[in-house]
């Protein structure tokens, strides 16, 4: 009776204040509880970075060991849910550059000072075919293809943007049109 207790305490209290139980008691019956909440949400993260079930498998639990260890690292300044993608976002970028590095070249694009070039419009990254885009994004770098994905995939706002790399909204804004003329320039390339 005592355990079901707990584990409906657990599903009644906010990410927040389980992240602070998990860190004061370092009780890994709670972190089973956070794991439960994002596993599959970190998965497809790691999926949508990977392409691949096995290394976005093998990239989930690797996460979630070193979430353990990086929970205290967590001040509340953002939500817990905001926090975590950032992690899990850092995590992939870092995953994939060593992977780019030992695998094959990565494309680079000029930089020809993006951030002065007009800012493309949403509509034209939204009209991309699908499968070319795919193919584009396995090519981009890590970090265009992390701030394209947050925007694009996950909805997230200037303000969420801002939070999750820690950086100043005119940063936020400079970064992602920069991801964008990337992706374009890219796309635009390929047959």
């Amino acid at each position: 009776m005592k355990e079901k207790n707990r584990k409906t305490d657990v599903e009644n209290i906010t990410d927040e204040e389980l992240v602070s139980r998990i860190v004061q008691v370092n009780d890994p019956h709670l972190f089973a509880a956070l794991y439960d909440r994002y596993s599959r949400t970190v998965y497809n993260k790691c999926l949508s970075f990977t392409k691949s079930k096995e290394e976005a498998q093998d990239l989930t639990h690797d996460i979630f060991v070193v979430l353990f260890a990086k929970l205290r690292t967590f001040k509340g300044r953002s939500r817990f849910s905001t926090w975590l993608y950032s992690f899990v976002y850092n995590f992939c970028v870092n995953y994939m550059q060593r992977n780019l590095n030992k695998r094959r070249q990565v494309f680079v694009a000029t930089e020809d000072f993006a951030d002065e070039r007009e800012e493309v419009n949403d509509n034209e990254i939204l009209g991309l075919r699908e499968e070319k885009l795919a193919q584009v994004l396995q090519e981009i770098n890590p970090d265009d293809k992390m701030i394209l994905l947050m925007k694009y995939q996950d909805d997230f706002s200037i303000k969420d943007i801002t939070e999750a790399l820690e950086i100043g909204e005119s940063a936020a804004k400079m970064r992602l049109n920069r991801a964008k003329h990337r992706l374009l320039e890219l796309y635009n390339k390929m047959n």
